[in-house]
Formats: structure tokens, C-alpha cells, sequence
């Protein structure tokens, strides 16, 4: 299936990117203090293994400042938009943009070039962090081989917001990106593209998180990062990529292409060897050594054309 590969999807975070966040900058508003906010963010980040949620918290634990846990209850998350928590008597919810609408929070602005961490404190909009996340130094390199190998469409999803997905899919060259998206938008985009591209190919999916789970699933080729990865995204897709590295999704389709040829090579000159023996035998001109020489001889050739795969690198 990968040999036959005419479209890419990619998750973003984790995947495109390094997913590995750091508090760039904290911004309070109505009368916060910075260290409000970031005592807050953390205190309902406190139970989140997000990699979000570890920025803040490790920023926080790097502040000085302390948490107290035994203030903090209700803990809930909130799928696609953020978490929400209880802390010091005071309903405490951090999310993105998404949240503050749903929520009808009043804030001043919501386009941003990076990942952004909103806020509230008791329904007024308290400030938001802003959270960096580098590109993969071969993400751009990825893309360009995946071309190359004569993959038609390049598509990337990601449920950051959309002046993020922008810049990153301007930097990487990607033809069609799709911001803001819940786990169930992602299933239903994913869809939608593979109707448009069903006479280009087969369709794959590279992501790493919980919530690229379904769209693993529904891909024809599902590729989990398998450094970063989470278990139910390495469990569920086809291909885990050892390497957290978008070069190996170019590298596999490679690999693919060059086992078909290679299987195909070997098929044929099976069929033509054996033909040929087939016909001097039957014409009395092919002892036993010749017969034996078609028979494990033309194995033995298979499987030396078939170790020229190990030579292969990220080329198709």
C-alpha cells in the first residue's frame, strides 16, 4: 500500500514539529499578575500529561513559586479545548481559543504565530501564555523527498490554532492545511480529503498523539512516531517510525517502492528460467543438474537481487 502512496496527511504537533513546548512569553491582563497567571495555568495543568501542559509546569517549577495541591479540585479535561479545575475556591479554565468562545470570555485577540494558552479566572479572561514549538530540522526536507517520489498532495492537520498551522505550513511548503480541530473534526477532514484524492492513490497518515488514533485507523496506511509516540497511536497505525523523524515516512514509501520492483524482478525471472528448463526438458536436453539449478538456483538469485534492499536510503 505504501508503494501506491498519491497523498500525506500529517498531524502537526509531534509530529511536523518537535512537540517539545517552552513558556516564551506570559501576558496578564484585568489587573493578573504574571505569577497569577502561571500559578493558575499550572494548578489546572497539574494532572495533564499533555506536552502543553508539561511546558507550563516546568516553567512554573522553574518560576519559584508554589502549589498548593490540596487546593485543587474538579479536575476535568476538555477534548480539543483545554482543561478546567478548581483551585483555591476560584473555577479556573486554560485553553485555547476555541474555549474562550464557547465559554463567551471576552478577549482582545486571537491571532497568533505560535501556540497560545488562554486563561480564566471565574469567567473573566485573566491573560494567556504563549508556548514554542520548533519545526523538525528535516520536516521541510521530508515534504521535498515525499514530492519527489511523485506524492500528489501534501496535507497537514492539527488542532493549534490557525495563525500557527499558517506559518508552519508556509515554512514546509504544504498544500492544504486545517486548523482548530477536535479529535471528531480530524476523522471528518481526514474523510473528506481521501474522497477527493481516491483516484490519486492510496492516502496515509502520519501523526503521534491520542487523538490521531481514529484517523490512524481510517487512513490506508496509518505511521506512528514511535519515540514520542502514545500507545494508542503506535498500537492502532500500520508502520511505527523508530525515529521521531518525518525523512523515515519519505524513507518507508521508498523502501515500498523498491520491495515491488524488486518482488516483481524476482517473479519475473523465476517464471523465465523455469520456462526455459520447462522446455528443454521436455525436449529431452535438461539433465537433473539442470533441473536442480532451476529449481534451488533460481532462490538463490531471488534472494541475492532481494538484499540490494538494504542499500536503500531516503531515495526512492
Amino acid at each position: 500500500a505504501l508503494a501506491d502512496v498519491g497523498t500525506v496527511v500529517f498531524d502537526k504537533t509531534g509530529t511536523l514539529t518537535q512537540g517539545v513546548f517552552n513558556v516564551i512569553e506570559i501576558v496578564a491582563h484585568n489587573g493578573y499578575s504574571k505569577d497569577q497567571i502561571l500559578t493558575y495555568a499550572a494548578a489546572a495543568e497539574t494532572q495533564s500529561n499533555h506536552p502543553i501542559a508539561t511546558s507550563i509546569l516546568h516553567a512554573f517549577s522553574r518560576s519559584g513559586l508554589e502549589l498548593d495541591s490540596r487546593k485543587i479540585t474538579q479536575h476535568a479535561n476538555l477534548a480539543g479545548q483545554g482543561v478546567k479545575a478548581r483551585y483555591a475556591d476560584r473555577d479556573i479554565f486554560v485553553g485555547n481559543d476555541r474555549l474562550l468562545h464557547l465559554k463567551s470570555i471576552d478577549h482582545d485577540r486571537c491571532d497568533f504565530d505560535t501556540t497560545v494558552v488562554h486563561v480564566v479566572v471565574d469567567r473573566e479572561y485573566a491573560g494567556y501564555i504563549r508556548i514554542g514549538d520548533e519545526i523538525r530540522e528535516d520536516a521541510a526536507s521530508a515534504v521535498q523527498a515525499l514530492r519527489k517520489q511523485g506524492v500528489g498532495q501534501i496535507a497537514m492537520l492539527t488542532g493549534d490554532n490557525a495563525c500557527a498551522a499558517e506559518a508552519v505550513s508556509s515554512k514546509l511548503g504544504v498544500d492544504v492545511w486545517h486548523a482548530d480541530l477536535l479529535p471528531e473534526d480530524k476523522v471528518r477532514i481526514f474523510e473528506s480529503i481521501k474522497d477527493q484524492n481516491q483516484d490519486s492513490g492510496k492516502i496515509a497518515f502520519v501523526g503521534d498523539g491520542v487523538n490521531d488514533a481514529p484517523v490512524l485507523a481510517r487512513a490506508d496506511v496509518g505511521l506512528a512516531m514511535g519515540g514520542l509516540g502514545s500507545d494508542a497511536a503506535i498500537e492502532t497505525a500500520d508502520v511505527v517510525l523508530m525515529k521521531d523523524s518525518p525523512m523515515k515516512v519519505a524513507e518507508a514509501v521508498a523502501i515500498a517502492r523498491k520491495t515491488r520492483r524488486i518482488v516483481w524482478q524476482n517473479i519475473g525471472l523465476v517464471f523465465l528460467i523455469k520456462g526455459i528448463f520447462i522446455v528443454l526438458g521436455s525436449m529431452g536436453m535438461a539433465s537433473m543438474w539442470e533441473a536442480v539449478f532451476a529449481d534451488m538456483g533460481t532462490a538463490l538469485v531471488a534472494v541475492l537481487n532481494s538484499t540490494r534492499i538494504l542499500r536503500i536510503g531516503n531515495k526512492p
